[in-house]
């Protein structure tokens, strides 16, 4: 009985990951084919290249910022971004709030006004950054950036002021240093 009881635990705790995982999936899914979203995908190993294009680079020339730039790089797994001009994005923002566990998210950056929201979020795994997500909407954009990985936050600082990766420029003026 302890071990079916366990078993189920696990089944349970493992399906709500993955149906949190899903629900960031389904919501990129249904907009994908709308002309009126902009969509990027950039997939891990994109990213791995252009690390290790960096690093390769970076050792020829003897640039150490190069090389961390490299090393960093190569531990974002993916990134997703969804963005939409002449679009109502304070619906879409709460469409997509209201899609997310925010159990496993925690919140870096709130930015509410009258006509725009803007959330930095982030989800941790084992004392690391698995997950950047920021969600943006206003009477006449929507943008959502999902950047997977392994990471800290200071490796998240150091994106935010080295890259033009789409988001960072926010982030950075809501750093978090843990």
């Amino acid at each position: 009985m302890k071990k079916l009881i366990s078993v189920l635990i696990m089944v349970l705790v493992f399906g709500a990951a993955h149906a949190q995982d899903d629900a960031i999936v389904k919501f990129f899914s249904k907009y994908m084919e709308d002309d009126a979203f902009s969509r990027v995908y950039i997939s891990p190993k994109m990213m791995q290249m252009a690390g290790g294009f960096l690093k390769s680079n970076a050792t020829e020339e003897g640039d150490k910022d190069a090389q961390e730039m490299g090393e960093l790089i190569s531990k974002v797994k993916g990134i997703r971004i969804l963005s939409a001009e002449k679009v109502d994005g304070v619906q879409l923002y709460e469409e997509a709030m209201s899609t997310l566990n925010k159990n496993k998210y925690e919140d870096l950056m709130d930015v509410q006004d009258k006509s725009s929201s803007l959330k930095f979020m982030v989800r941790e795994e084992d004392g690391m950054v698995a997950e950047l997500l920021m969600i943006s909407g206003s009477e006449a954009e929507f943008t959502l950036l999902s950047m997977l990985g392994r990471f800290t936050y200071a490796d998240l600082n150091m994106l935010a002021e080295k890259t033009d990766l789409p988001g960072m420029n926010e982030y950075s003026s809501g750093k978090k240093n843990k």
